[in-house]
């Protein structure tokens, strides 16, 4: 079992990094945004609920992967309400079941992500969006932790299609047969 962990700052590229890295290997994609909106149609981003239960889905989800075999590319945003040592529990989680996190991390000028901040893609998905709510995590100070980084990938240099491309020969990973969401 590969989790492939893409991790880094809003309008990054990790969504469509997964989406393009999903199209060649058939891995599912369990991005951030499936668990951040699921959890604040009932509780406040950041309320102590929201955070414990956050963790506990992103860690049950992929814990269960890592237990089937089933390969999975998850995107991560490191921000201030990710409790310190959660990228070390969600490698103990994977690895404790026989599995791999291939860590990858995207970055982007700030250039690039005002300029990416609006697309339509990131409004219809609920993710920020608003270039003043932007700039102002930038200068908040409340510590965050960063994953560590077996890979990192500027996506002002590279396209989604291109970087997924890099993502599978470093890794040296392998399709694998899609998951059927629901029958037919």
């Amino acid at each position: 079992m590969n989790l492939i962990f893409l991790h880094g700052p809003a309008a990054a590229g990790k969504l469509t990094t997964a989406r393009a890295l999903e199209a060649r290997l058939g891995y599912p994609v369990f991005h951030n945004h499936l668990t951040v909106n699921l959890l604040t149609t009932v509780f406040p981003f950041g309320s102590e609920p929201f955070v414990r239960l956050r963790e506990q889905i992103w860690l049950s989800v992929i814990t269960d992967a890592a237990r089937i075999g089933r390969s999975l590319i998850f995107t991560f945003a490191p921000e201030s309400t990710v409790p310190f040592g959660f990228p070390h529990r969600l490698r103990d989680a994977v690895e404790s079941q026989g599995g791999r996190v291939c860590s990858v991390r995207l970055t982007v000028s700030e250039q690039a992500q005002e300029a990416r901040i609006g697309n339509a893609s990131r409004i219809e998905a609920g993710k920020l969006s608003d270039l003043e709510v932007l700039r102002a995590g930038r200068e908040d100070s409340s510590p965050v932790e960063q994953p560590p980084a077996d890979l990192i990938i500027d996506t002002d240099r590279s396209e989604p299609a291109a970087s997924a491309g890099t993502i599978i020969q470093v890794f040296g990973l392998r399709p694998e047969r899609p998951v059927i969401a629901f029958p037919a």
